[in-house]
């Protein structure tokens, strides 16, 4: 009509190649679904600061109880869980002389590191509190238990190499440094340690995790700052910054023993400091409130993320504490305890 040609029928066999092509398609999809993809993935994170498993934390252990039991369906909550161990978990090595502090745990206090983490940050002045051979006897056990770390390794290059995690067919690299003295536990060449975060190290090998690991975010776990200040140094403030420049998606901190500021820089988070988590022997409140900090990250980068306080008790046991503020982003600042 009016001159239009009719349309012609689809042959049978197009048409059950096309149905067979849709059926195909729907299935992929369906796999896809089940196994986590999308298009668009959302993978959740949680850090928390120190956690050190000797002593009072370790005693708990030793009588079968568990010293995160308080916060295990938070941390269960999240894709994927990160910690940073501030202690060597070890029988062997010899006490490291002139050290005020040292923490060397029994290797029965894995099984709670097992449960509740999925990787802990070595980059510490801890890991080296008893030598090259507690360290490494502990890689061993980390790597025998299913535990991935970062931040330390057998030389110099493994210490540098991120660890990757995938989830949902998102790749994201954590890269962990020390920034405390004394240095004498820095990975070498061809000795076990942890990684020092030199600046021009620190550049490489972000761009690395991205070039040759083939990451899709990437975050640095860093042990800097003074203890007790409960501000960013200047030095911390620069590192973060020249961490973003060189393309990190966020940067995540500890070691003062207290919580310290948050900043955005380039629409990229620096949360200084997370504080303490598990550790006894402190007992003033800001040493005793720590951070659990969740954090959604997508192909785009960070796209929220929410720092709920903990209170630890004198066992070194820490505890939600839903009364005090929470401060979270998404798209902007709040502090409240209505954050979602």
């Amino acid at each position: 009509m009016n001159g239009d040609k009719p349309m012609r029928p689809i042959p049978m066999v197009h048409f059950a190649k096309l149905m067979a092509a849709w059926l195909l398609l729907a299935v992929a999809w369906n796999c896809a679904a089940q196994q986590g993809f999308s298009p668009n993935p959302v993978v959740s994170i949680a850090f928390v600061g120190d956690v050190m498993l000797a002593d009072g934390p370790g005693q708990t252990i030793s009588r079968g109880k568990d010293p995160l039991a308080f916060v295990a369906d938070m941390l269960r909550k999240s894709d994927i869980r990160i910690g940073n161990l501030e202690c060597v978990i070890a029988t062997k090595g010899r006490l490291e002389p002139d050290k005020p502090y040292t923490f060397r745990a029994h290797p029965r206090t894995l099984k709670v590191v097992q449960r509740h983490f999925d990787a802990v940050s070595l980059a510490n002045n801890h890991s080296g509190d008893f030598g090259p051979e507690a360290f490494g006897q502990m890689l061993g056990l980390l790597s025998k238990s299913g535990v991935g770390y970062f931040g330390g390794g057998m030389n110099l290059a493994l210490a540098h190499e991120p660890l990757i995690i995938e989830r949902k067919g998102l790749r994201i690299a954590f890269l962990g440094y020390n920034e405390f003295f004394p240095r004498n536990f820095e990975a070498d060449t061809d000795r076990a340690g942890v990684a020092w975060s030199e600046d021009e190290q620190v550049k490489l090998d972000i761009g690395n995790a991205r070039v040759l690991h083939h990451a899709d975010i990437v975050i640095p776990m860093m042990h800097w700052g003074w203890e007790h200040d409960m501000q960013a140094s200047q030095r911390q403030r620069q590192l973060a910054r020249l961490m973003i420049d060189a393309g990190a998606d966020a940067v995540v901190g500890g070691h003062p023993h207290v919580i310290q500021n948050t900043e955005q820089y380039r629409g990229k988070p620096i949360i200084y400091s997370l504080g303490n988590f598990v550790f006894d022997g402190f007992d003033s409140v800001p040493t005793t409130t720590g951070w659990l900090l969740q954090m959604d990250v997508a192909r785009e980068g960070v796209i929220s993320w929410k720092a709920n306080a903990v209170r630890i008790d004198s066992k070194g046991t820490p505890r939600l504490k839903h009364r005090l503020p929470v401060k979270c982003w998404e798209g902007g600042w709040t502090d409240s305890n209505d954050c979602r």
